[in-house]
């Protein structure tokens, strides 16, 4: 079975990007007046990378300690069928909470499953 990598400089670099937009509110040094209406939640699309169907699922390895996984993918699609797999990074107040990993098969979006908390 292949199993698929993200990108890690695309990931660090989303990471970055989410500190950066908390940090230019202010949020580290919070008192009083700070608006924490938002909840400090923010999800960002970190990197895709182009993986095959094979034996009706597509296999990869996910960051931040959630292992490998093998999401299902419907029978419709046979074996080597091009698809790109995505992923998004759920953070809050900048930390990185969960993940959330689709597989698209022509731009159509076939499955999705979320880790950790989204």
């Amino acid at each position: 079975m292949t199993y698929y990598d993200f990108d890690s400089k695309a990931i660090d670099g989303v990471l970055e990007a989410a500190r950066g937009h908390h940090d230019a509110a202010g949020l580290t040094a919070a008192n009083h007046t700070t608006d924490l209406s938002s909840g400090g939640k923010l999800t960002l699309a970190a990197t895709c990378v182009s993986v095959t169907v094979n034996n009706g699922k597509v296999c990869l390895n996910l960051p931040f300690g959630f292992g490998s996984v093998c999401l299902p993918i419907p029978a419709i699609f046979p074996n080597g069928t091009a698809a790109q797999a995505c992923l998004d990074i759920c953070t809050t107040w900048g930390v990185p909470t969960g993940i959330k990993v689709y597989v698209s098969i022509a731009g159509k979006v076939i499955v999705q499953q979320t880790f950790g908390f989204c």
